[in-house]
């Protein structure tokens, strides 16, 4: 996912970043509300004017679209071999982008840290992420030949990864930043494609509760099979064991 890119395009991109950092470094330490696009622009050392060139708000610095990414995510996508089945192609699509995420370490768990602080900025974040599940959906219409506007395949199929992509950041920011995030989401992956058989004695959850069974037609307890759910996820991986 590596894409040659000239002078003008590196210098700009290099701003945005600097004018995230500020801004998260910034919001981090003095709070949302405290914190003024003026202050977030002299931190980066450039014009308040060129803040706006980059970001039309404070809250789009913090948590908005990463520059070229939807672009970046679509062409990685519709690169992947013909053979692939989508969900292991968006699986490899978006280990890559874990990989860099891992690159950019202490500004994504600042970005996990001000979301959790500040709730209502979450709406922005499910918004950008909207974003990349439609591009990328659109790829998944175009590899298989249906159309994601009246299919339901292209969004299902993005949205399960997306879905997982999610919950192993969050996952990531909740204690586990000394795991690979590459390694969870592998992991999370798997746990799909086996059709997410819930955790036992010899796999217990991260907190450490099992979740309770639902009431069998006497009143007591039952074990649920998840078999349908694993040939339903199965018909999306396919390959991907």
């Amino acid at each position: 996912m590596v894409t040659e890119i000239g002078r003008r395009d590196r210098k700009r991109l290099s701003t945005h970043w600097r004018l995230r950092s500020a801004a998260l470094r910034l919001v981090a330490e003095h709070g949302l509300s405290q914190v003024t696009v003026e202050e977030i622009a002299e931190a980066a050392d450039v014009s308040i004017r060129t803040f706006f060139n980059h970001f039309p708000s404070k809250e789009d610095v913090i948590i908005g679209l990463d520059p070229g990414l939807v672009e970046h995510l679509a062409e990685a996508l519709a690169a992947r071999p013909a053979t692939e089945a989508p969900l292991v192609a968006l699986r490899a699509v978006l280990g890559e982008l874990t990989a860099q995420m891992m690159d950019r370490d202490q500004e994504w768990t600042l970005r996990m840290e001000v979301l959790h602080r500040y709730p209502a900025l979450i709406p922005r974040a499910f918004a950008a992420f909207a974003t990349y599940e439609r591009a990328l959906a659109e790829v998944i219409g175009m590899r298989t030949q249906t159309d994601p506007d009246s299919d339901l395949y292209p969004a299902l199929t993005t949205a399960v990864a997306f879905g997982v992509l999610r919950a192993v950041v969050m996952s990531w920011r909740g204690g586990e930043r000394a795991s690979d995030l590459p390694g969870l989401l592998d992991d999370a992956f798997a746990r799909v494609s086996a059709g997410l058989p819930a955790p036992n004695a010899g796999h217990p959850s991260r907190r450490g509760r099992k979740a309770a069974a639902p009431p069998g037609p006497d009143g007591g307890a039952r074990l649920v099979e998840p078999a349908g759910l694993g040939r339903a996820t199965a018909h999306l991986v396919g390959s991907a064991k």
